[in-house]
């Protein structure tokens, strides 16, 4: 996995990305303005506060009078209620509208990886795709949650103070505001270090989750090749570039909170000895001080949550454009722009020199042309790399061919709606894919439509009944994670049924039988008959002895069709398959 993506530290302001993030915001946006307004009106409860302090002290605590403190009391414990209560449904809505972006987000890049040609998923590891969807999606949510509505309600609150220090005694406001310049080179170094901070531990975790990803799935070769000590050392390494990492973020935290607490310490110092002054010589009342006391106390909170949320938007800016990087690559098209009227099945499948290169520089496939009657059984061998899969693969445009055209049934495979196209044309392959879920489920994948009888018969036609009888709960049995509790032959019946259930009129089999013992793949062998009967098969296979009894077959040497006939057509040619053959059976 390369990691130069998790290294981009971003602006802490972007205003074309955050464009497109607001754009999120807008099926909720009159929670959004409700939620400012409820802000406002919080903010204005906590502006009122200090304000009825100062009411009580010099207008009925100087003047000995109960009633009216009485009064008062009741006001300011409304008042306080009230300002509870605009902060519960802040947050509540704040939290609501985060988790539905989110929801809407993680969507939109589920079905968006969906729809990507298999072309990208060759070039991007899964642990960086998953990383978009989680981490990056939540670090989002923290924005939208936390930083963006909020934020009005820190700058609302800093001029709300601002201005009632000044209507109290513009003097006092003045001096208090000395320290400033503190707060700002404060906050200042505090994002400069804890921004390089965050950008060292995003690249850590990165490397962590690279190289967890990396050995998981590679267990059994580092348990045979004893591999345990050795693999565990380097994870220490990268788990302790982390911690180092982290702990540097925790040491400028460290240092900034109590930083801000001194320096607004020294605000309120200079609040009590010049207000102090001031009421000895009758300049000022003490409600008036008590009041820029709690001012003071309040103006440094907002200034802190701005520091912080700076590091939050400049992390914010870097995931969203991790996500729309993801977001903006082209999409395989689904529904040609002029379909063609889809023909009766049939399988007739025709390459008309079709050439095709995983990149410009190197072709897999060169200028191949032939054609597949329907109901034929063909077999495509060649060495490793000739260009096999590939060839299988363009069929049913996992990849799309460079040059040349690919017809189905007379028909331009590009002219398929792609949904079409892969309803006609099913593989088997060597490596099956088991979902987690029931026996049931991996056989007909969620589609309710198709009956049970029908799952029960494709699983007894390819001889895959008998072993999920024996199974603790039959169909209804939960398969582990990729099928682990199943052998390699019971994953590959599975597929068999799989492929059956659904009844294509192009079979495709890339190496169904070449990881199996010899016993299971005389069962294989029979399920693999049944399946082929009445519809046109592609196989691929390294064992000719399993292709001998096919129609024809089609021999693939560097990316090139360099042989076709019969298996004694072949032999008789003692061209490529004759030296292939040659090889499998010399002893």
């Amino acid at each position: 996995m390369t990691l130069h993506e998790e290294e981009v530290i971003g602006k802490a302001y972007d205003s074309r990305l955050m464009r497109r993030l607001l754009a999120y915001l807008h099926p909720y946006r009159w929670m959004v303005v409700l939620a400012v307004l409820i802000l406002l009106l919080g903010s204005v409860a906590e502006l009122l506060l200090p304000y009825l302090t100062k009411v009580a002290i010099d207008r009925y605590i100087a003047n000995k009078e109960l009633a009216g403190l009485a009064r008062l009391a009741l006001l300011y414990f409304t008042v306080l209620l009230v300002q509870m209560s605009f902060i519960f449904f802040q947050t509540y809505l704040t939290q609501k509208i985060g988790q539905k972006v989110m929801y809407d987000m993680r969507n939109q890049i589920f079905a968006h990886l969906q729809r990507l040609p298999l072309s990208f998923f060759d070039k991007n590891p899964v642990g960086r795709l998953v990383t978009r969807a989680t981490n990056d999606v939540e670090t989002l949510n923290s924005m939208l949650s936390s930083g963006v509505v909020t934020i009005f309600g820190d700058i609302f609150v800093l001029v709300g103070i601002i201005a009632m220090m000044l209507i109290f005694n513009w003097q006092l406001a003045l001096l208090s505001f000395t320290v400033l310049p503190l707060i700002f080179a404060a906050s200042f170094w505090f994002r400069v270090h804890v921004r390089e901070s965050f950008r060292k531990v995003r690249l850590r975790i990165a490397r962590i989750n690279s190289y967890l990803q990396e050995n998981i799935m590679g267990m059994s070769t580092v348990q045979i090749f004893n591999r345990e000590k050795k693999n565990f050392r380097r994870f220490d390494e990268l788990n302790n570039d982390y911690l180092q990492a982290y702990l540097e973020t925790i040491y400028y935290y460290s240092v900034f909170h109590p930083l801000v607490e001194l320096i607004s310490a020294l605000a309120l110092a200079i609040i009590l000895w010049y207000g102090g002054i001031r009421v000895i010589s009758g300049a000022l009342t003490i409600g008036v001080v008590v009041a820029f006391v709690q001012y003071a106390e309040r103006f440094f909170q907002p200034i802190r949550d701005l520091s912080e949320k700076y590091n939050l938007m400049q992390a914010a800016m870097a995931s969203s454009e991790r996500i729309f990087k993801l977001l903006d690559e082209p999409e395989q098209r689904l529904l040609p722009e002029n379909p063609a009227e889809m023909p009766p099945p049939c399988g007739e499948i025709e390459f008309r020199d079709v050439s095709f290169g995983y990149n410009e520089n190197d072709h897999v496939l060169r200028n191949v042309s032939f054609k597949i009657n329907c109901g034929e059984k063909v077999a495509i061998v060649g060495a490793t790399g000739a260009g096999k899969t590939t060839l299988i693969n363009l069929i049913s445009r996992l990849y799309e061919p460079t040059s040349g055209r690919i017809l189905l049934n007379r028909i331009d495979t590009a002219l398929y709606p792609l949904d079409n196209l892969r309803r006609r044309v099913r593989m088997v392959l060597q490596d099956v894919f088991i979902f987690s879920g029931t026996v049931e489920y991996n056989i007909r994948l969620g589609d309710q439509s198709i009956p049970m009888e029908r799952v029960i018969q494709a699983a007894k036609d390819v001889r895959a009944h008998e072993f999920i009888e024996k199974l603790p709960q039959g169909y209804q049995t939960e398969l582990s994670e990729r099928g682990s509790n199943l052998s390699v032959g019971q994953k590959q019946l599975l597929s068999f049924a799989r492929a059956l259930v659904f009844d294509p009129e192009v079979l495709i089999m890339d190496e169904a039988t070449s990881s199996v013992d010899t016993e299971t793949e005389i069962l294989l062998r029979e399920a693999t008959t049944r399946l082929m009967a009445g519809r046109t098969s592609v196989i691929i296979a390294h064992r000719l002895s399993t292709i001998q009894n096919v129609d024809w077959i089609l021999v693939l040497h560097k990316g090139e069709m360099r042989e076709m006939g019969t298996h004694n057509e072949l032999l008789a040619k003692k061209g490529i398959y004759y030296r292939l053959y040659e090889l499998q059976y010399q002893n």
